[in-house]
């Protein structure tokens, strides 16, 4: 059976609009551009949101990487609600072509957005949701499930619990604030925790605010996505200007080939242009690559780090003063537990998306736009989006998600038409990470495909055709569209 495809996704099906549901607002947890948009969304389809951020100011998480330059220029990081919104008060969008860091993103676009006063009063900041469940009623009865309201339990800042019902959830929430673990395992490697001192996740401002941490010292970055390759440039580049800054690249993979992406095939070329820069630091001697290493146990000792990893038949040692660690990110369901969800067991994404980006299988850089058919659960009402809608999978773009809440936001107001349609295509990464694929000058992923993935492809064509899911492969040359 072909892994190109994706299961048939259940149409989803809205909670009930009872007299007792009708007046109450679609919850949204996160107000971060995902969540954001869906407000405009909804808002524009005659419903009313609550956007519910954790966060002392919207887009918390932005700031977090707020010094990372972003590889999508703004024509793919504005949604088209949200711009309209915008643009009816005289806000001007910043240059299409131009590539945002992410304060840039928060300030320019993201703070305009939260502030209209269409949305501002719909937006409680300071406002955890810990948990969600429907009211009166646990995760095991059916009796009256799909007619009552969702109650989502709410924790402020000064520790206050209080309760909120909602006719829809939206769960926008994201995966910043759980990064992976060093260990190979997928738990902290032995010592992990108590190494924490000298380890960072995710992207550090090597070049900013933290350059003191890494100047002049033995750095191990550890990672094999887009985020361990731009912390291998900044690191090259501080390296220039700091000597004695010495720079080790460990990867879990045996072959880097993959994590240098598509280079001048990739649509987006800031993508692109990481992996070649990275490729050139390593011929230049820059970056000291130690691949294999799937690392075991961090020991602190006065010398530094100890970091212990195997290279699948031996074992290996890395001596570093700062461990930086990018291996991705994970959702966090605890908040959902007391709800009936279908997740793929690998990725924790929603069941129906798996296929369409598991990064063992996945065929090609591009992901077909997708909504509410793929991303409602079977709690009915219920919806994961936007970087938690990708599980564990990397590669998520914020074009994705505008379009999955546009696709949310047309279901809840029972626009189903509008619901199926695609409205977005994505820029091509130019690679392809699966065996089905081969390497050419043309063809899905810039190369003929098997038989069976030509069948595959010809299956979704006449699935789209007829406005029905496909199975994810993308067109040949995705075309460049305003996000």
């Amino acid at each position: 059976m072909s892994t190109c495809c994706a299961p048939a996704a259940r149409p989803a099906q809205p909670a009930a609009t009872t007299q007792a549901t009708a007046t109450l607002p679609v919850a949204i947890i996160g107000a971060g551009p995902v969540g954001l948009a869906a407000a405009a969304h909804l808002l524009a389809r005659g419903l009313t949101p609550v956007v519910l951020e954790a966060g002392a100011t919207a887009a918390a998480a932005v700031r977090a990487w707020g010094h990372v330059r972003m590889f999508s220029p703004w024509r793919y990081n504005i949604d088209r609600a949200a711009h309209a919104l915008l643009a009816q008060r005289g806000w001007t969008a910043p240059d299409p072509d131009a590539l945002p860091t992410g304060h840039e993103l928060a300030a320019r676009y993201l703070d305009p957005l939260a502030a209209l006063p269409e949305l501002a009063p719909h937006l409680r900041l300071q406002t955890r949701v810990i948990a969600v469940s429907r009211a009166g009623l646990g995760k095991v009865r059916d009796a009256g499930r799909q007619a009552a309201p969702f109650e989502l339990r709410l924790l402020a800042a000064d520790g206050t619990e209080s309760r909120l019902l909602a006719r829809a959830v939206i769960d926008a929430s994201g995966t910043f604030f759980q990064p992976g673990w060093a260990g190979a395992s997928g738990l902290p490697a032995l010592g992990e925790t108590a190494a924490a001192p000298r380890i960072r996740y995710a992207m550090p401002d090597v070049l900013g605010a933290e350059r003191a941490r890494y100047a002049g010292r033995r750095v191990l970055v550890l990672g094999a996505g887009d985020s361990a390759l731009g912390t291998l440039i900044d690191l090259a580049q501080l390296a220039r200007a700091a000597p004695g800054t010495r720079i080790v690249w460990a990867t879990r993979r045996a072959d880097l080939s993959r994590s240098f992406g598509g280079g001048a095939a990739d649509q987006l070329p800031a993508r692109g242009a990481l992996g070649t820069q990275v490729r050139a630091l390593l011929a230049a001697g820059a970056i000291v690559p130690l691949h294999p290493f799937a690392v075991t146990d961090i020991a602190t000792t006065p010398d530094g780090l100890v970091v212990t990893g195997t290279d699948g038949t031996a074992a290996r040692v890395a001596v570093t003063d700062e461990l930086i660690v990018c291996t991705g990110f994970r959702p966090d369901l605890a908040l959902l537990a007391e709800t009936r969800l279908d997740l793929d067991p690998k990725l924790d994404c929603p069941a129906a998306l798996a296929p369409l980006i598991d990064p063992n299988v996945h065929s090609c850089g591009t992901v077909r736009p997708h909504g509410a058919a793929e991303l409602g659960q079977p709690e009915p009402g219920l919806f994961i989006a936007g970087m938690k809608s990708y599980g564990r999978a990397p590669t998520f773009l914020l074009a994705t998600g505008h379009e999955q809440v546009r696709s949310i936001a047309a279901h809840l107001a029972g626009d189903r038409e509008a619901a199926r349609r695609v409205e977005l295509e994505l820029p091509a990464t130019g690679v392809c990470s699966s065996d089905l694929l081969v390497a050419a000058e043309s063809g899905c992923c810039g190369g003929p495909a098997p038989a069976e993935t030509q069948a595959c492809c010809a299956a979704d064509a006449t699935a789209k055709a007829e406005s029905e899911p496909g199975c994810g492969c993308p067109p040949a040359r995705a075309a460049l569209s305003e996000a």
